[in-house]
């Protein structure tokens, strides 16, 4: 039987928690209707438990249930906020503000926007990936309708102040969106606290299934969005389709698991992190990518000098990591969050990520340790020699 290596690519997906299979499981077997048939108890029971996920996706981000807008990934509620308030809005304004680091999901949507006649700025972060409220203020405009700036980074776990720039936007009138893909879980989301308008969600980066997320839409005042999909007006009118109610519970048992287990999870990771950089940097010549204090505490992602990028991830084949994005995995170019952090595209080539999860082991922890441990020396030999 063959042998699966240690997985350590959570940033990427996660496994699902048995919990979450048990409840979709029993979803799939016993509710068969579509939960916009209101006219019998087949689609009543459906819409209840449609109902029930978007209160608990709701209470773990401090919203009202009313705000929540199913979609199929935080991919389309990125594409659905960024598009859909930009063209809402066109009549106020043409310009945006967002940054280098953000997901593709965003910045493909602003390229989109851009052949439409949209203008964005794209902020650099700091030498820590952090992009910093003073930024965000300096390329406001007068036409500026939007600014989107991600939560948590995927690559590196840098932490950006959303709350300060959501307080700097409501205060001059421009619409905030948020991707907080990899936020639920790893650290406090509170809607009001971050003073967002508009926030990306899913569930497979938090031990939920994959084809399922939400958009947060502020409701008071109405802030206005023009829709992605047109059809049968479900979601209010905002999202079309009939909606995959087992996806949906999954996607409210995995936020609440997610919130009531966060300190708990986060704790044990933050120590299994932090071990593992310590195993790491016993190697030498290596750095950690990203603000080390603003930071999640499931990502490491670390440059190992003086190797070379494709024959340290064929080393360390043992190991399930990534050397960026998943969303990126298919371009064989330098990460462009790691670039935009001031590495060059030799070190960011020879960059991994180490994302943790629920399901990490110390045994998993000190596999990985021993691979490093003795795979880059190695490579280093080798790499002097030639």
């Amino acid at each position: 039987m063959l042998e699966l290596p240690i997985y350590l690519d959570n940033a990427a997906t996660t496994p699902v928690d048995p919990r979450v299979v048990d409840g979709m499981i029993d979803c799939l077997r016993n509710v068969q209707g579509n939960p916009s048939s209101m006219s019998h108890d087949f689609g009543r029971r459906a819409r209840a438990l449609v109902e029930r996920a978007r209160a608990q996706v709701a209470t773990a981000i401090g919203a009202r249930p009313e705000c929540i807008v199913w979609t199929s990934g935080a991919t389309e509620s990125d594409n659905f906020a960024i598009m859909g308030a930009a063209r809402f809005h066109a009549d106020r304004g043409r310009h945006i503000v967002s940054a280098k680091t953000e997901h593709k999901a965003v910045l493909d949507a602003l390229k989109q926007l851009e052949r439409e006649g949209f203008a964005v700025t794209y902020l650099k972060p700091d030498a820590g990936g952090i992009v910093k409220a003073e930024q965000v203020a300096e390329a406001l405009r007068p036409d500026t309708v939007l600014v989107s700036i991600m939560h948590v980074n995927n690559e590196t776990g840098v932490i950006n102040d959303v709350a300060a720039i959501g307080r700097l936007c409501r205060e001059r009138g421009v619409l905030f969106h948020c991707d907080a893909a990899q936020s639920v879980g790893k650290v406090p989301v509170d809607v009001t606290t971050l003073n967002v308008d508009l926030l990306s969600l899913n569930a497979h980066k938090v031990h939920g299934p994959k084809g399922v997320g939400a958009l947060y839409v502020r409701r008071t005042p109405p802030l206005g969005l023009r829709p992605l999909l047109v059809g049968g007006g479900q979601e209010g009118g905002l999202r079309s389709g009939t909606l995959a109610t087992h996806q949906i519970v999954g996607m409210g048992l995995t936020f609440s698991l997610a919130t009531n287990e966060m300190d708990r999870d986060m704790a044990r990771m933050r120590a299994q992190r932090d071990r593992l950089w310590q195993g790491i940097a016993a190697v030498g010549e290596v750095d950690v990518n990203g603000d080390v204090e603003r930071r999640a505490a499931n990502i490491l992602n670390v440059t190992f000098r003086g190797v070379e990028g494709e024959s340290l991830q064929f080393a360390l084949r043992r190991l399930a990591v990534s050397a960026g994005a998943a969303c990126s995995s298919a371009s064989e170019e330098a990460s462009y969050v790691l670039r935009a952090l001031g590495r060059t595209d030799q070190e960011a080539q020879s960059s991994l990520r180490f994302s943790l999860g629920r399901f990490t082991t110390d045994a998993d922890i000190d596999t990985a340790i021993a691979e490093v441990q003795r795979e880059v020396p190695r490579l280093r030999q080798i790499a002097r020699r030639a």
